[in-house]
């Protein structure tokens, strides 16, 4: 199960997130990791409190083999790692900065997106330094909006375009599919990242996610939701005109999120798999973009507007 901890920007919330991550990894048998992942959630909730506004939100993902501590502000200014002296080094327990978290992490790393960012962790059972007693890792940061402008500045975009008509579209509940989406992608990722091999689901969908923001860039009317979750509206017939190559990239990112569904549930994904409303406004959203594409009308939404536990 996903575990989540909401944060006040305080500086007693260091000690909280520092017990949660030990009950957390404890609950997944790791307790090898605990003092790792004491270290590093010390100095990335402190950097929260110190640079960023609520709300601090620190999580737990990845799988049992790779677990991955997560802390999420609303600061876009990505970290950044500095050198640190051997007297720093004696002196970690007090912390200094995200040194400290690149010396006790098998990978870390960071992710902006234009509501904040995510700097993230995995644990290392202990410190992992190169030969001259610097940190292995120095991080990634990761701009998604950034590596899809790139992708498309190198390419033409096609002139061949088609109309979705997503009618009675709830917009309450697709929020909430958002946010699942957003965590899925990002978890499958890092996995793809650093452990590619291990995963080759996630490296697929990793690439099917790039593929969808960028015909996402390139169609019209997509901002009719965004305009229906600010007025607070329940319900929106909306139209996009699409890039064509939507027709596929759709229904392939379906079939790939009922693999992930299956992963979620044999529990080797730490993320939750999606409630049976999700599910079916997932089926009836991505499918709509196969069935437009081959010439079908448009199905209305039939489920519910209110989001269900």
């Amino acid at each position: 199960m996903t575990g989540v901890i909401e944060l006040d920007p305080a500086p007693e919330s260091v000690g909280e997130a520092r017990a949660w991550v030990v009950d957390e990894l404890a609950a997944l048998g790791r307790e090898d990791l605990s003092d790792s992942a004491e270290l590093g959630v010390s100095e990335l909730v402190t950097n929260a409190i110190l640079h960023a506004r609520p709300p601090i939100v620190v999580r737990l993902g990845g799988t049992k083999d790779h677990p991955r501590v997560e802390v999420h502000d609303n600061s876009v200014v990505p970290p950044t790692l500095r050198d640190m002296t051997d007297e720093e080094r004696l002196l970690a327990t007090v912390g200094r900065g995200l040194g400290i978290v690149a010396m006790f992490s098998e990978t870390w790393g960071s992710e902006v997106s234009a509501n904040g960012k995510v700097v993230w962790f995995e644990p290392a059972r202990e410190p992992v330094l190169d030969a001259d007693g610097h940190p292995q890792h120095h991080g990634e940061v990761y701009d998604l909006s950034l590596v899809v402008q790139r992708r498309l500045d190198e390419r033409d975009a096609g002139d061949d375009r088609i109309t979705v008509r997503l009618l009675g579209m709830p917009v309450r509940v697709f929020e909430a599919h958002r946010t699942w989406y957003e965590e899925v992608r990002r978890e499958l990722r890092l996995l793809s990242v650093n452990h590619g091999a291990e995963y080759p689901l996630a490296s697929e969908l990793s690439e099917i996610a790039v593929r969808v923001e960028e015909e996402r860039r390139q169609a019209s009317g997509v901002g009719g939701l965004d305009k229906a979750v600010a007025a607070g509206l329940d319900r929106a017939d909306l139209e996009y005109v699409v890039p064509a190559s939507a027709g596929e990239t759709m229904p392939r990112l379906l079939e790939l999120l009922l693999q992930v569904d299956e992963f979620c549930r044999e529990q080797r994904l730490l993320t939750l798999e999606p409630t049976p409303q999700l599910l079916a406004l997932r089926e009836w959203y991505l499918g709509e973009f196969g069935r437009q594409a081959r010439g079908e009308a448009p199905r209305p939404w039939t489920g519910g507007y209110t989001v269900e536990p």
